[in-house]
C-alpha cells in the first residue's frame, strides 16, 4: 500500500515538530521518532557524506536522540542552561516519493538561537522519511544539512535543528 500524504499534511508536521523545539518540548520531540529512527547532522565540509563512510556531528539512533534530548533538559548542560531562545523557520516543503512504507519530505530552514546576547543563524535544508502508525505521523530519519561551510563563528552545535 502507498501512503499518501499532501504537502499542507506534511508542513503541518514539520510545524508541530518546530514548535515542540522552540518550547523546549525535547523529550516529545524524541517520541515523533519511530523505534528505528535517526536524527542526523552531516559535517559542513561533506553535506551528502554516508553513515559508515563519513564523519558526522551528530548521528544518533533513537535511544541516542532520546538521551541527548534528556541531556539537553538538565542542568549540568553548561552549553545549554539557560537554555537558548530559538526559533525554527520551516518553508519550501515538498513532498517526494513512498518507498518501503516511508514517504520522503523535504524542506528549507533557519534556525535562530539567542543565547547570552549572542544570536546564531544555522540555515540548512532537511530531508526526511515520514511514516503514518495509523495515530499520525512519525519520522523514521531526519537529516538536517548546514547551508554553511563552517561552524564558526557557532563554533558548535548545542540545539537541535
Amino acid at each position: 500500500m502507498t501512503m499518501q500524504l499532501s504537502r499542507s499534511d506534511a508542513e503541518d508536521f514539520l510545524i508541530k515538530e518546530a514548535a515542540l523545539l522552540d518550547a523546549w518540548k525535547l523529550e516529545e520531540w524524541a517520541e515523533l521518532f519511530t523505534e528505528d529512527g535517526e536524527y542526523l547532522v552531516p559535517a559542513t565540509d561533506d553535506p551528502d557524506g554516508k553513515p559508515g563512510a563519513s564523519l558526522f556531528l551528530i548521528y544518533d539512533d533513537r535511544h541516542r536522540l532520546g538521551e541527548r534530548a534528556k541531556r539537553l533538559l538538565k542542568k549540568t548542560a553548561h552549553a545549554e542552561s539557560p537554555h537558548s531562545r530559538t526559533r525554527h523557520m520551516t518553508s519550501n516543503v515538498a513532498v517526494g516519493e513512498s518507498s518501503n512504507g516511508a514517504i520522503a519530505v523535504s524542506c528549507n530552514f533557519v534556525v535562530f538561537r539567542s543565547r547570552m546576547e549572542v544570536t546564531n543563524i544555522y540555515p540548512g535544508h532537511a530531508e526526511y522519511l515520514l511514516v503514518s502508525n495509523g495515530s499520525g505521523l512519525r519520522i523514521r530519519s531526519k537529516k538536517a544539512v548546514l547551508d554553511v561551510d563552517a561552524l564558526r563563528p557557532h563554533g558548535k552545535i548545542s540545539i537541535i535543528l
